[in-house]
């Protein structure tokens, strides 16, 4: 099963999905840039009518506490738009960690997400359906980050459910798999973010043949990198059989990113990037495969685990 704001459903319900995105968001406590707020419910709900046009129909918010996650307003806008939103729990990376986890060990970071997931999101009523975007900085797995990561794992293990990461600019993305598969988190369980960005494509390939998923999460974001080595990049794990650990997602964190604002929007996947997959010659099932099976694999709780 795939839990979701409103409800659990099974994977075949899932739809088209986007792996990594935002729809609230505040960091501008730490950036100390309006742009990194997104708070306009109306711009939000447009945006997700624009998302369902395009073919999305699911979608993964990884804002957690201390980014600005807000649970109830992603059950209103998933009822009014008809996109089904898998909501997250736990923390993101130093130094945007709320104030009262900031000196916590992994244990404190693993009763929490647990908490959460098995009573709800506060008082909401409404429960996570994967633990992320959990984080490390760039090129610097700061202490307070590896025992967030270990919390996390603690708590997936638990739990049964996914836990999809960050990586700064696509760096510790192995290191991240060890600390995980140390702990005996199954790797099926795991999706290594940003891995789009990571220009190493030989260490990209080793967090596949360990087993986890990756995310191709940022893309349209040219001014990381260009789509065009994304899309090489991703025919290069499809060449060697990892087509099915690839997930897809353009990871919009600010208000320029909206096509409000004359941004790409979170349906710039499927409008932009798909037909450059056609055009290099994936087929509509292969297709299928990124846009729907991964996803309902990646996300699908392991409910048959302690």
């Amino acid at each position: 099963m795939i839990q979701t704001v409103t409800e659990k459903i099974q994977p075949s319900q899932l739809g088209i999905c986007a792996a990594h995105e935002h729809l609230t968001i505040d960091l501008s406590r730490i950036k100390k840039d309006s742009d990194t707020i997104l708070d306009d419910e109306a711009g939000m709900r447009s945006e997700l009518d624009a998302f369902f046009a395009a073919g999305g129909r699911a979608m993964v918010e990884v804002t957690n506490d201390g980014m600005g996650r807000n649970a109830p307003l992603l059950a209103r806008l998933s009822r009014e738009s008809d996109v089904k939103v898998i909501a997250s729990t736990g923390f993101y990376k130093d130094p945007y960690l709320p104030v009262f986890a900031q000196n916590w060990e992994a244990e404190q970071f693993a009763g929490h997400i647990i908490q959460e997931v098995r009573n709800g999101i506060a008082d909401s009523g409404i429960y996570p359906g994967v633990i992320g975007e959990i984080g490390s900085s760039h090129h610097e797995l700061k202490p307070i980050e590896k025992e967030l990561l270990k919390g996390a794992g603690l708590a997936g293990i638990q739990t049964g459910l996914p836990v999809t990461t960050h990586t700064t600019l696509g760096t510790l993305g192995l290191e991240q798999v060890e600390i995980f598969s140390k702990m005996g988190l199954a790797m099926d369980q795991l999706v290594i973010g940003h891995q789009d960005l990571n220009p190493n494509r030989e260490e990209v390939l080793e967090i596949v043949k360990a087993g986890a998923f990756v995310g191709f999460d940022t893309i349209g974001k040219t001014n990381y990198r260009s789509d065009e080595e994304r899309l090489d990049l991703l025919l290069y794990l499809w060449e060697k059989g990892h087509g099915p650990q690839i997930l897809l997602s353009a990871d919009l964190t600010r208000k320029s990113h909206w096509k409000k604002h004359g941004g790409p929007g979170y349906g710039f996947v499927l409008t932009s990037f798909v037909p450059r997959l056609k055009e290099a010659g994936l087929t509509d099932t292969n297709i299928e495969q990124l846009l729907i099976r991964n996803p309902a694999t990646a996300f699908c709780i392991k409910e048959d685990r302690p």
